[in-house]
């Protein structure tokens, strides 16, 4: 009996480290398809990034709030001593939709989406020094195996890269900066035992605040030059429709999903399963919006996904 009970207790972190990878992957997979929503968006209708951006989170806050209402009212409930950090939350998740949404109309889908991805260094670094995670040299490998990759496919290793586009580059790796922290975050709201669904909710309404802000007092943003007007879609219904996918589909799937999934892993190591989904967004693009990646940018691809499988094989093993 003391050996099944040694067995179960033996397995019981690797199924839970497992589920967390799955949880980590589905999402990444859901995930994958809000570049392509927000190219389409602003290619098509020339949909400014901050409106975009706060429409998007107001999306979120409605969906949420009418499923929770309808099926789990406690989820709406949050323990007060935990609003000012939800609320520091919502901020960084504003600056970090801003970002990157301006990063998708610089860059492209599948070059925006990978640069998000320089966030796996900060992210590791970061919940080495804060959350005592390991930084062993099998995660340095998969760290630097990322930023090559993200080198490679945003084409940041040509210096001529960056005076044709340095501002996209810039801002690309600024939303990567933004995305580390909001990373962390979710780590820290985990560790506060805050339902993940809650925090969903709750960050994506105080960041659609900030976002509303930001639309009526411009602040500083690459790209971003003039207030522009919220209703900018008018009577393009589908684009309203394509907006309002965009919300309740791959951002409350995939945001939620990783949220989730950080109350399994460790916020370096579900930071590089997200790295996955530079690959998929690029196949998106390619099937509807007609991206191609040059064979550098495939590279890269392939040099992200290697370090997310050496860093699961790895665990496997010491598991």
């Amino acid at each position: 009996m003391r050996g099944l009970n040694s067995t179960y207790a033996k397995t019981k972190p690797i199924s839970r480290l497992t589920k967390g990878y799955l949880i980590a992957v589905i999402g990444t997979v859901i995930w994958s398809f809000t570049a392509v929503f927000i190219r389409y968006l602003t290619e098509t209708y020339h949909l400014p990034p901050l409106v975009l951006a706060f429409w998007r989170d107001l999306v979120v806050c409605g969906a949420l709030s009418l499923v929770f209402v309808t099926f789990k009212p406690a989820l709406l409930r949050v323990d007060r001593r935990h609003l000012k950090f939800l609320f520091f939350y919502g901020f960084l998740l504003s600056i970090f939709n801003s970002l990157w949404t301006v990063s998708v109309a610089l860059n492209g889908a599948a070059v925006a989406t990978v640069l998000a991805y320089s966030s796996v260094a900060f992210t590791a670094v970061l919940a080495w020094r804060f959350f005592q995670e390991s930084l062993d040299r099998v995660k340095l490998l998969a760290v630097a195996l990322s930023i090559l990759g993200c080198a490679f496919v945003s084409g940041a290793y040509n210096p001529a890269a960056w005076q044709v586009n340095s501002l996209g580059i810039i801002t690309g790796l600024l939303s990567g900066i933004a995305f580390a922290g909001y990373s962390l975050m979710g780590k820290a709201s985990s560790q506060r035992a805050i339902n993940p669904w809650t925090t969903l909710l709750y960050t994506f309404s105080f960041g659609t605040v900030f976002l509303l802000v930001y639309n009526i007092f411009p602040v500083w943003l690459p790209g971003i030059h003039s207030t522009p007007d919220l209703l900018w879609l008018g009577q393009a219904w589908a684009g309203w429709g394509v907006l309002i996918l965009l919300g309740i589909g791959p951002t409350i799937g995939g945001y939620g999903l990783y949220t989730v999934s950080l109350t399994y892993l460790p916020a370096s190591v579900a930071n590089l399963v997200a790295t996955l989904e530079p690959s998929m967004t690029a196949v998106l693009a390619y099937l509807f919006l007609g991206e191609r990646l040059t064979s550098p940018q495939l590279f890269g691809s392939a040099l992200v996904i290697t370090g997310v499988i050496i860093l699961r094989l790895n665990e496997s093993r010491s598991g």
